[in-house]
């Protein structure tokens, strides 16, 4: 079982309600302007730009799965993820086949740095720090891939940022208002069921904008595909909240006022990029993920 190779989940002190509502729009007014440039630029200004995001998110994991013993986990969790992100990185605008084979050892290079992770880290935390290196790693090797297809990839980037801050949005005010039973008291006291429907809510209200405003897609289709990716990411925001709960950490990070860390702020997008490159790759080939994603 997971939870039964380290010491006892830990109560952690939630954050006071409403305190850092202006730190928080205040980041977001930097950084969606910030993310927004980046996809529309692309090339590898945009796989730079994730793959930083993925080494400070390995960095973030590290240290709280193993606190001042992280060193040399850290280090083979950073070289094996940004590894990763460079082999795909390079895959991108070439034929398939080739994108495949990058892809592939990608994907062999995380699961090494996976075994690695798990042999050198502390006693009670092989699994943990194993986890650590796909989850990095799905950070700055999702949005790369649905960035990848050229005619799309904008658009298909812009609906997965609406479909994640409009959620997020719609969920924190909701859940403000309305308040109601608790989502899962166990690892996120603050979040209700009155704010998860509101993030749908949200959610399909975003994207419907997007597919208006780009005129690109089927509204049935994007509407289905907006929910999926709204519920998957509410659970990334409970996934992160659960891990952060059982090593008894407040924030997984410093680094964003408001937010915390980059996991903090990207705990959803990464759960929402993962399914939006699957359902994109599954529907519309390796070739063309974005197009895959949002023509139906």
């Amino acid at each position: 079982m997971i939870m039964s190779d380290a010491e006892p989940a830990r109560p952690v002190p939630d954050r006071t309600s409403g305190s850092d509502l202006l730190l928080r729009v205040g980041s977001a007014l930097v950084l969606a302007p910030l993310a927004i440039g980046v996809a529309y630029l692309g090339g590898w200004i945009f796989a730079v730009f994730w793959g930083i995001a993925a080494i400070i998110v390995m960095w973030e994991w590290a240290t709280l799965v193993s606190g001042s013993e992280r060193r040399s986990m850290l280090m083979t969790g950073i070289v094996a993820v940004a590894l990763a992100v460079v082999l795909a990185a390079s895959g991108v605008g070439a034929s398939e086949s080739v994108l495949e084979l990058r892809l592939a050892a990608a994907a062999i290079v995380l699961v090494m740095g996976m075994l690695a992770c798990a042999a050198i880290a502390p006693r009670g935390r092989g699994l943990w720090a194993a986890i650590g290196v796909p989850y990095a790693g799905a950070m700055g090797l999702a949005p790369i891939m649905l960035h990848s297809d050229a005619k799309y990839g904008f658009v298909a980037m812009i609906l997965l940022f609406a479909v994640v801050w409009g959620t997020d949005i719609a969920a924190y005010f909701v859940g403000r208002a309305v308040g109601g039973p608790r989502l899962a008291p166990r690892f996120s006291p603050n979040k209700t069921w009155s704010g998860a429907i509101g993030g749908l809510a949200g959610a399909v209200l975003a994207a419907v904008l997007t597919l208006k405003v780009s005129g690109v897609g089927s509204i049935v289709p994007v509407i289905v595909i907006a929910v999926a990716l709204s519920i998957v990411a509410q659970m990334g925001d409970l996934f992160e909240s659960a891990v952060k709960r059982r090593f008894g950490a407040k924030d997984a990070g410093s680094l964003i006022p408001g937010h915390g860390g980059v996991m903090d702020r990207l705990d959803g997008f990464v759960a929402a990029a993962v399914l939006a490159c699957l359902i994109g790759l599954a529907h519309g080939g390796i070739g063309t993920p974005a197009r895959g994603l949002l023509i139906w």
